[in-house]
């Protein structure tokens, strides 16, 4: 094995190759590039590595990849292999080939796009839906970070068009809301498999309406948007400064409340919080009910694991998965991928799935994490532990179940960082340099009095440092 190589390509070298390869692209760029883009496409390795055949669904993507991205993913594919190789895209058929490495979907927006262009994604009306049949109710981990999300996407699922209309959910990246809107839209069509339901991607829609613009053809566009019973809609932030795609939708929203249609919409923040979208389409978007989905609690984070290693054919000892669940806290995306880098390391190395099998397969991530403790994951680690919001963290809330960790993070946030004080009360929702000093200095004293205290908060401690 060439020395240096990722340990991804350890065994499977060529499919290892193109994960290796992927992964570093997922770190590199901005997430909706990544999803967009890398994450769609099907890759065939030669035997030798020396040529990387990438399928790509169209010839507007081939072209834009060629155009962005092909240089960076040569010099990728010839750092990881260790020698030359030639790279060659390629329009993909209806099949991919037999031999070809597709990345594993995410829950979230990854997923969405390579269910795109597959071929049974259509409901029994004929109509193209787009969507993953695999994201559904019964695939979703409950837990109380989406229990709120989960129950009001199923009242919609199953009485689509009344209450809750429409539905806005939002959230960090990779929290499950595109499996949410996936779920509603699969559920609707098993009730209903003549109903018009269409999930589309926020720069889906502004293509659409960039091609229609150009091609003069508003007609069939408004045809095929108005008609609909259900429109499921991913990340509409993008919508942001593009005044025609905003009339268009506010036109396609109005048009499909008037017919009691449902719209399910997804966002990285709530309404009142998106920036240069207009002021109408804001008060539209909050006019049903908007709830939020957060990141996951520890109990949640472990039982995603398992699951979802269950689903891959594999068993993960619970030991295993609070281990991983403690160390990787921001979402089900971050997971997953740690989930999938255990069980290639378990299956290259030919050993069982252990907390050691799992501290080298991670190595990476682990002392990453331990050179760079954020605020961010303090609040996170800290909330969790003492089963509070994330948000409460910077919240104007008092009360003394919130009050009390709030002041426990902000102390660890002095002590483990090398923030200033006017820096973390910022943090915590623009809190006075004062404020933090105050909870600082109470914390440290009281650990150096109460067991209790001291034993929580080595605890903490331990947990951030991995």
């Amino acid at each position: 094995m060439t020395e240096g190589l990722h340990p991804s390509l350890s065994a499977g070298a060529g499919e290892g190759l193109w994960l290796a390869c992927t992964e570093q692209l997922a770190q590199e760029l901005p997430e909706q590039q990544f999803n967009t883009w890398i994450k769609p496409l099907t890759a065939q390795v030669s035997d030798d590595l020396s040529r990387v055949t990438l399928f790509v669904a169209n010839r507007f993507k081939l072209d834009w990849v060629r155009a962005q991205y092909a240089g960076r993913i040569s010099a990728l594919l010839e750092k990881l292999s260790g020698q030359s190789m030639q790279l060659e895209l390629v329009l993909a058929h209806r099949e991919a080939p037999a031999r070809a490495y597709v990345a594993p979907p995410s829950p979230e927006s990854a997923a969405a796009h390579e269910a795109i262009d597959t071929a049974d994604d259509s409901a029994a009306n004929g109509f193209k839906t787009r969507l993953n049949t695999a994201l559904t109710f019964d695939t979703l981990v409950e837990g109380t970070a989406n229990r709120m999300a989960r129950a009001a996407a199923m009242h919609v699922a199953s009485t689509p068009g009344h209450l809750y209309n429409p539905l806005f959910i939002y959230g960090g990246v990779g929290l499950g809301k595109t499996h949410l809107v996936h779920a509603v839209g699969n559920r609707l069509l098993a009730d209903r498999p003549n109903a018009k339901v269409l999930y589309i991607h926020a720069e889906q829609f502004v293509s659409d309406v960039v091609k229609a613009y150009q091609r003069k053809t508003f007609d069939q566009f408004k045809e095929r948007y108005h008609s609909l019973d259900l429109l499921l809609i991913d990340d509409v932030q993008f919508f942001a400064n593009k005044d025609r795609t905003q009339e268009e939708f506010f036109n396609a929203f109005e048009a499909l409340l008037a017919k009691k249609s449902h719209i399910v919409m997804t966002s990285d923040t709530y309404p009142k919080g998106l920036a240069d979208i207009h002021e109408r389409l804001i008060s539209r978007f909050d006019s049903g009910l908007t709830v939020a989905i957060e990141p996951p609690e520890l109990e949640m984070r472990v039982a995603i694991l398992i699951n979802k290693a269950r689903s891959e054919g594999a068993e993960m000892p619970e030991e295993v998965a609070f281990f991983v669940a403690k160390n990787v806290r921001s979402n089900v995306r971050e997971l997953e991928g740690a989930l999938r880098k255990i069980l290639a390391y378990s299956r290259f190395n030919q050993k069982e799935v252990s907390i050691q099998l799992a501290r080298e397969a991670l190595r990476d991530l682990l002392s990453i994490q331990n050179r760079q403790i954020s605020v961010e994951n303090i609040q996170k680690t800290v909330a969790d532990y003492y089963k509070i919001k994330v948000a409460d963290m910077y919240s104007k809330k008092r009360p003394a179940s919130i009050a009390r960790p709030r002041q426990i993070a902000m102390y660890l946030a002095k002590e483990l960082t090398q923030k200033s004080l006017p820096e973390i009360g910022e943090l915590f929702g623009g809190r006075d340099h004062t404020t933090v000093l105050h909870a600082v200095r109470k914390i440290g004293a009281e650990r150096q009095q109460l067991t209790e205290l001291n034993q929580q908060l080595h605890v903490l401690e331990q947990t951030l440092k991995g």
